[in-house]
């Protein structure tokens, strides 16, 4: 019995799961976008925003993106041109020197840093120099030492003298010349343990041994590093002193990465320190370390520089103005180049107010200028200000240059609203004033049919829009007239223009219902804004 109540039960379960299946899937197709869905009557069909996407690739194609903005050239009339401010230059080649101006710290010269060290062990007695940073002149006592090894070698050195002179009248060969040898050796290896010669001639002077010995500087400096204490024990090996000669100092200057390019070794530098206002300090490159700082994204540049006086000491902050010489570049103002996306661009002055966008390649900036690396010639007449203004207006007229105003009734049910127009007349457009200007016009068509007769009994309309330009305040605008016949295919209408500038005109002529011509055609209009 239990096992048929579980038999049952899961069979009650597995129909229960199937219908809700069953349903699921019928709400899910139900709420399916109608841009998913495709009617078997085909009064529904799918709406396509691009080629559709191959079956082999599970991503769907997605539309081309282009990053920067089409531009096209504009024509613009005096009074625009003066109330944005256009001013125009010529392209150049000028000699160019540029200044980097950093900071670096002063450190010390490693080529004029000496060691003092003792080539035999021994005990220091008395020390002279004894303290850190003190100056010191060449041959100045440091510090005495006694060695007993040093002494002996003194006694050998005696012994082998008195020897000399007793085997001197010898006649016995080679006695006389080996104490010469004997007495010559260990005089040599007094000199090689660097013991001064006055030292030496004290010691045939005298005939006893020098016990403490005087060890003097051997470079004039400042003590930067001390270990000499009395009673000290010291081998060969130990550093005792060490001495820098600080009349000539390094500066390290760190220069950003981006400039590097730009300075060569050699080139002149000018050092500044607040602690001497007005005071320069000349020096010159001398070497540009092969390796960025990872967290400043800087380099060092080193400097040699002399140092009068020892103002300048290691360790002090400055400020560094390195000298670079660019040789002769083609350049231009930086208020003419308009950095647009990833592009530079000018705008080339062709006059009576006809400006064309042109892309260039730039090179570093100096001072107020641009050098031009690529997309320009010398003498050429460009824009030097207004360009964010001006290049605006061409992406404004380039977008306008695609956008065909509707015509009056366009849109309509009707079969042929959205029909192209045939080509069945010609338009010949005119304006009283020409060119049109601010405020009343007159717009007069003629009509020509196909067959070259005048075109009669149609209705015409002049539409004239003009984009807004966001950075000025200004709205887009638009206006449209519709002309009167006057006979013969010559169609006439008054009309007015809320401001001067370039106008996007479209003339369209209809004729029962159905559209026989139209031309754009771009309109400048006088006048101010």
């Amino acid at each position: 019995m239990n096992k048929y109540v579980l038999r049952t039960s899961l069979v009650w379960i597995a129909v229960l799961a199937v219908v809700a299946g069953v349903w699921a899937y019928r709400f899910h197709q139900a709420n399916q976008p109608a841009a998913m869905k495709t009617s078997m009557s085909g009064d529904m069909q799918p709406v396509a925003s691009g080629p559709p996407a191959s079956v082999d690739d599970p991503k769907p194609s997605m539309p081309d993106m282009k990053m920067d903005a089409q531009l096209v050239p504009v024509q613009l009339t005096p009074e625009r041109m003066q109330s944005i401010g256009v001013q125009t230059g010529t392209v150049e080649y000028k000699q160019l020197s540029d200044d980097i101006r950093t900071t670096g710290t002063v450190d010390i010269d490693e080529r004029l840093i000496s060691c003092v060290q003792v080539r035999f062990p021994g005990y220091i007695r008395k020390v002279f120099a004894n303290a850190t940073y003190q100056y010191v002149r060449k041959g100045e006592p440091l510090f005495t030492i006694y060695s007993p090894d040093l002494v002996a070698t003194q006694q050998e050195y005696l012994l082998a003298r008195r020897n000399q002179k007793t085997m001197s009248a010898s006649t016995i060969d080679g006695v006389a010349d080996g104490a010469a040898t004997l007495s010559s050796a260990a005089e040599q290896r007094l000199q090689q343990w660097d013991i001064p010669e006055s030292e030496i001639a004290k010691l045939k002077e005298t005939d006893k041994p020098v016990t403490d010995l005087t060890i003097n500087s051997p470079v004039e400096g400042y003590i930067t590093e001390r270990n000499a204490l009395p009673n000290m024990y010291a081998e060969p090996s130990t550093k005792l002193y060490t001495v820098a000669d600080l009349s000539r100092v390094w500066v390290y200057a760190q220069v950003f990465q981006d400039d590097i390019g730009r300075i060569r070794p050699n080139n002149t530098a000018q050092i500044t320190v607040d602690s001497y206002p007005g005071r320069t300090f000349s020096g010159q490159i001398e070497a540009i370390l092969p390796q960025v700082d990872m967290a400043t994204r800087t380099v060092r540049v080193r400097l040699a520089m002399t140092n009068p006086g020892l103002k300048l000491k290691p360790g002090m902050f400055v400020n560094v103005d390195l000298k670079t010489n660019l040789g002769h570049q083609l350049i231009v103002p930086a208020s003419a180049v308009f950095q647009s996306g990833t592009r530079q661009l000018i705008f080339l002055n062709h006059g009576n107010g006809s400006l064309e966008p042109k892309e260039i390649t730039i090179g570093p900036r100096v001072g107020d200028d641009f050098v031009v690396l690529k997309g320009l010639k010398a003498h050429e007449s460009i824009v030097t200000s207004a360009s964010f203004l001006i290049d605006s207006e061409s992406q404004l007229q380039a977008a306008a240059g695609s956008f065909v105003p509707p015509a009056p009734g366009a849109g309509g049910s009707s079969s042929t609203a959205n029909a192209p127009a045939a080509a069945m007349a010609d338009i010949d457009f005119t304006t009283d004033p020409n060119p049109p200007q601010k405020g009343s016009n007159v717009f007069r068509v003629k009509l020509t049919g196909a067959d070259g007769k005048p075109a009669t009994r149609a209705d015409v309309t002049v539409t004239f829009y003009m984009s807004g330009m966001p950075a000025m305040g200004m709205a887009a605008m638009n206006t449209t007239t519709k002309l009167i016949e006057k006979g013969n295919g010559m169609y006439q209408g008054s009309g007015s223009l809320d401001s001067g500038g370039t106008w996007q005109a479209t003339i369209s002529a209809k004729k029962n219902g159905q559209t026989i011509a139209t031309k754009q055609l771009r309109v400048n209009a006088t006048g101010g804004m």
